[in-house]
């Protein structure tokens, strides 16, 4: 499931677009504050912000700039701003698209979808280049420093996962609804259990950081 943070004042449009999205497996996120959005995209993880300009008490370029200098994550501005020269300060700040209001959902829809094939891709390409684990996705197969791991399909999943988000948070919670082969029903225990054998398996602990009350974070 895709998780969204749409940081939007016109609670109604929110609504509307939110029970689209959710057609395509998408969970929405609403918040009209941006210093509440700020705060929350410290203490959860998200797929993508869809990011109105028009906010009270902070512009929403404002929040682009904040959300840029935290972390890498997709950004869509949906906005009634026409001036161009907002759009290209959008750009310039980090954002990855922009779609002026008013718009048809399912053009946002597409836009999410394109926004988050590229950066699928360059995850993948940074994690192969930028780490010392190779990710075999159509053999099922990782290797850390050309060994290869022999891990569980959970195993697998959890680590393949965590290699696709490095350097992200990532909690036990977008483990379980986004690895498969982990059952819907696990505790956080049994998430951390599969966890400490994965770090055995690796020979070494601190590949993987506990971020406490959140999950974990792949380092190198």
């Amino acid at each position: 499931m895709i998780k969204i943070l749409m940081i939007e004042d016109d609670l109604e449009l929110a609504e509307i677009l939110t029970e689209y999205l959710e057609q395509f497996d998408f969970e929405v996120i609403t918040e009209d504050d941006p210093f509440k959005a700020l705060s929350i995209l410290k203490l959860e993880q998200f797929d993508l912000v869809i990011l109105d300009l028009t906010l009270p008490g902070m512009d929403g370029l404002e929040v682009c700039e904040a959300i840029r200098q935290r972390q890498n994550i997709p950004i869509i501005i949906s906005s009634a701003r026409s001036d161009v020269t907002d759009k290209v300060h959008a750009l310039e700040l980090g954002a990855d698209d922009y779609l002026p209001k008013p718009y048809d959902p399912r053009e946002l829809e597409a836009r999410i979808h394109s926004v988050l094939r590229r950066y699928e891709a360059l995850s993948d390409t940074e994690a192969e280049e930028h780490t010392d684990f190779k990710l075999n996705e159509s053999a099922m197969q990782i290797s850390h420093k050309g060994r290869a791991l022999d891990l569980t399909n959970a195993e697998y999943g959890i680590l393949a996962y965590m290699i696709k988000k490095h350097g992200m948070v990532v909690s036990r919670e977008d483990l379980i609804h986004n690895v498969s082969a982990i059952n819907e029903d696990s505790s956080n225990k049994s998430i951390d259990v599969m966890v400490g054998r994965i770090r055995n398996k690796l020979g070494d602990k601190s590949l993987i950081e506990s971020i406490r009350g959140i999950g974990y974070k792949l380092l190198k």
